[in-house]
């Protein structure tokens, strides 16, 4: 692990590219905090800031990621926030400390990084994860009680009866009615998450957020940004394909039940899995320089 710094920024450099940041992820965050002062909550829009435990503050915190010294007198901010050293006439990540931090988090990350992007994309679950979650119950025990089912509950179980649930992810699957959990195909738990997570899987992209944020301040926050807008879209297309009916939030359903509404989720999940290449690789890099 190398701790040397490549390059040092002057205060309007980094002032630009913070500000930068605000204004991809701003328009994001900040809706959330407002319903959240509210008592709001919105099933696709703040999902990933009640599922994960990022706050949407620390979101908007800006990292140049390790290897960047900051230099001006409004980078010894900077020092206040975890992970950060004094560095000559500025600050920089001290990455020893944030290592230290992260302890065996860091090579389990990477093998569980390395093993999903060795594996074709599975693009046949067709999200009846989402279905599962709600397999055999009434609306008043659904997660999300305030919307309504597009199916009736009989005909909501009967379409995950026909075609089956494939789910290899365990965060999702662990959100699995009873009676739907033995439907499954796969069994997965927390220590098989290595040998069975792929990236087709919406969630396993989904997550790619919560690896990146866990790695800052190693990482810039432009690779956090990515994950976040890449698994914010995710979540569109979850809940969209989901049995609930939000067409009153502005998300038309993706019909899973029909097969032309089958073939617009896989050409979906194909999408994303390509855009979430890249960004598991990014990761994967960070790990490995890190970790050495």
């Amino acid at each position: 692990m190398s701790s040397a710094v490549r390059v040092s920024l002057a205060e309007p450099q980094w002032h630009a590219l913070r500000d930068a940041h605000l204004a991809r992820l701003r328009p994001l965050a900040e809706p959330a905090l407002a319903r959240r002062s509210r008592g709001e909550r919105h099933p696709v829009e703040d999902f990933l800031f009640d599922y994960y435990p990022l706050r949407p503050s620390h979101l908007l915190r800006w990292h140049p990621g390790a290897g960047v010294r900051l230099t001006g007198e409004s980078a010894r901010a900077a020092l206040a926030w975890p992970g950060y050293r004094p560095d000559g006439d500025g600050v920089s990540v001290d990455e020893a400390a944030v290592v230290a931090r992260l302890g065996p988090r860091l090579p389990a990350m990477v093998r569980l990084l390395d093993a999903t992007a060795s594996r074709p994309a599975q693009l046949g679950c067709f999200g009846m994860h989402e279905w599962a979650m709600v397999y055999g119950q009434s609306q008043d025990d659904l997660r999300h009680s305030a919307w309504p089912l597009r199916l009736s509950p009989a005909a909501t179980a009967a379409l995950v009866d026909e075609l089956g649930v494939r789910c290899s992810h365990f965060d999702a699957f662990r959100f699995f009615t009873p009676q739907a959990k033995p439907l499954n195909v796969l069994q997965p738990t927390r220590l098989t998450q290595p040998e069975l997570e792929q990236p087709g899987c919406l969630h396993a992209t989904m997550d790619l957020y919560k690896w990146a944020y866990q790695l800052l301040p190693l990482v810039p926050s432009e690779l956090v940004a990515d994950a976040f807008v890449l698994a914010r879209d995710v979540r569109s297309l979850d809940m969209r394909a989901s049995p609930y009916d939000l067409s009153a939030l502005g998300y038309p359903p993706v019909r899973v039940e029909t097969a032309e509404g089958r073939a617009e989720y896989v050409s979906a999940q194909r999408q994303f899995s390509e855009r979430a290449a890249p960004i598991r690789a990014r990761l994967i890099e960070a790990c490995a320089v890190h970790g050495s």
